[in-house]
């Protein structure tokens, strides 16, 4: 038997905001007939923050009326300082959706993905600093009540999505048409210029695809141009927690190495992928993964990476995704109903109550565990056994908290859906392959 021990006397840090998301709730805000909505759900998870990247390909956020630069400020020729140039509805609507769960948005400004055969919108802009001054001005809409706009709290604002994830010489660049130089200097201009309007403001990015060798070029050249950078952001797509740490730990030393050690390292795209293609068995790993996504392994990765990033140098996790996609874990994309991987979601809003964290003293191989404790020294407990091995075999776990204490346990395996399976003071388990547990102190 495995146990796990928590000193209550040595607290940890604060805990971060690791359930934020790509993809808001959806729900209509005016309306009465709400024949499919999630939004009772995603407001109880308690989702801090939401990234409105790819939301421009779903009807359900404003669709191709909303969100991109492209979207908003359809006619690249006009004029950025007047307000009839700008389409705001649609985006307004679903930043006050997001408002009203008490999620913000967190702003990425650029393009959705475009996979078509011929690309439109993801071209290097005509002009960097117009496109820089229409950046401003959506920013004192929705900051400054520019354009009958509003004051919201939105601080943080990302420049661009995954500029490498094509190379240079690629014939077929989805998300930055122009290269590696070009978007150098486009980011250099677009981030002066933003930050020296709102000095107060979160500007960074720019939401790297995975390519660390293309990330240090970046920096490096950043630094050498005095470029500001609040936050970097990336992206990994996984099988374990501890490559994701890995990747967490590779970003680090980069900011550090380049003069930005104070830049949040900002983890917004992420999720269980296997493979891209077929393997050398001829197994789809691409559908593999997605099948995975929907159940409740791919519900304990989530758990896994959300216990693992606490501890790591992760600033701030955004899952991908909580839109209607092959993606989505946490929503039936028919129905919107509750799937397994809402719940270390819903249950990591939860730790936003308690005072501080409680590291555990050591971890076996394939178990993550949070811990934390409220103002009352209450504990709240989340535990899974995440492994990728398919044919793994069940763990017996002990928990230890040096005191006795009468405990509701709450259970997502495959016949359990979070509910409450017993209130015990026995902190024995048995635990299958993916099994999660939440464990609350009364």
């Amino acid at each position: 038997m495995d146990v796990l021990k928590f000193d209550l006397t040595k607290h940890g840090g604060k805990f971060k905001l690791l359930n934020a998301t790509n993809g808001g709730p959806i729900c209509k805000r005016h309306a009465t007939d709400q024949a499919r909505s999630n939004f009772d759900d995603y407001k109880a998870a308690r989702i801090p923050y939401t990234r409105n990247h790819d939301s421009a390909v779903n009807n359900c956020y404003g669709g191709p009326y909303s969100h991109d630069i492209s979207c908003i400020f359809p006619n690249f020729y006009a004029d950025p300082t007047d307000p009839a140039s700008y389409d705001f509805a649609c985006t307004d609507e679903e930043i006050l959706k997001g408002l009203a769960a008490g999620t913000k948005t967190f702003f990425r400004l650029g393009q959705t993905i475009e996979h078509q055969i011929v690309k439109h919108n993801t071209l290097p802009p005509k002009d960097f600093q117009k496109w820089a001054v229409i950046c401003e001005h959506i920013i004192r809409h929705y900051t400054e009540g520019w354009a009958d706009g509003f004051y919201h709290d939105m601080p943080y604002w990302e420049i661009w999505n995954e500029p490498d994830l094509d190379g240079d010489d690629s014939p077929n660049k989805r998300t930055w048409g122009g290269t590696k130089a070009q978007f150098f200097d486009f980011y250099e201009i677009a981030a002066k210029h933003l930050k020296s309007c709102f000095p107060h403001l979160k500007i960074g990015g720019p939401a790297i695809a995975g390519n660390t060798e293309w990330a240090e070029d970046f920096l490096c050249e950043m630094q050498k141009r005095k470029v500001p950078l609040d936050f970097f952001s990336w992206h990994i797509y996984a099988v374990t927690p501890e490559r994701v740490e890995l990747r967490a730990n590779k970003v680090r030393e980069l900011l550090d190495k380049y003069g930005y050690g104070d830049a949040e390292s900002i983890l917004n795209e992420w999720n269980y992928i296997k493979g891209w293609g077929i393997d050398e068995q001829g197994v789809n790993r691409y559908i593999y993964s997605l099948e995975v996504m929907r159940g409740i392994k791919g519900a304990s990765f989530v758990a896994s990476v959300i216990c693992k990033a606490q501890a790591s140098s992760i600033d701030m996790l955004m899952y991908y995704d909580t839109r209607p996609s092959g993606f989505n874990g946490a929503f039936d994309f028919y129905t919107l109903k509750t799937l397994k991987g809402y719940y270390p979601l819903y249950w990591y809003g939860m730790f936003y109550d308690m005072k501080w964290e409680i590291p555990c003293d050591s971890l076996p191989e394939n178990i993550y565990a949070l811990c934390g404790v409220d103002e009352n020294g209450k504990t709240l407990t989340m535990l899974t056994y995440y492994t990728d091995d398919d044919n793994a075999e069940s763990k017996d776990i002990k928990l230890e908290f040096g005191k006795t204490g009468q405990y509701e346990v709450c259970l997502v395996d495959e016949t359990h859906d979070g509910e409450l399976v017993k209130t015990t003071d026995d902190l024995n388990f048995t635990l299958s392959p993916w099994t999660m547990l939440l464990i609350r102190e009364i």
